[in-house]
């Protein structure tokens, strides 16, 4: 008797997420990119694989493009947020 194959932990998705996407994640990305996810459509497709609407982005983060990707989730890697910039808040109150 065999044991169960083990699918490959995959994250969760949620919109606002930025993915890497690689050749692991589809074959038409020879060359990654970043994408800041919309949504993870809910259309029928092959196990293991989605669709999802996400913006393209540039160097500078910002969006370039706004696409449909079939997408094999076990190759989408959610990239880490930076750590949000503390701003200062002025001194309510303070004698200038």
């Amino acid at each position: 008797m065999t044991a169960p194959r083990r699918r490959p932990e995959v994250p969760t998705l949620c919109a606002g997420d930025v993915l890497h996407l690689t050749g692991e994640a589809s074959p038409q990305f020879t060359r990654p990119i970043r994408v800041r996810l919309i949504r993870v459509l809910d259309w029928t497709t092959y196990d293991g694989w989605l669709w999802a609407d996400v913006y393209q982005l540039g160097p500078d983060g910002n969006a370039t493009a706004r696409r449909s990707l079939f997408l094999r989730r076990s190759g989408v890697r959610v990239l880490t947020p930076p750590p949000p910039v503390s701003q200062r808040r002025p001194r309510v109150g303070a004698l200038v």
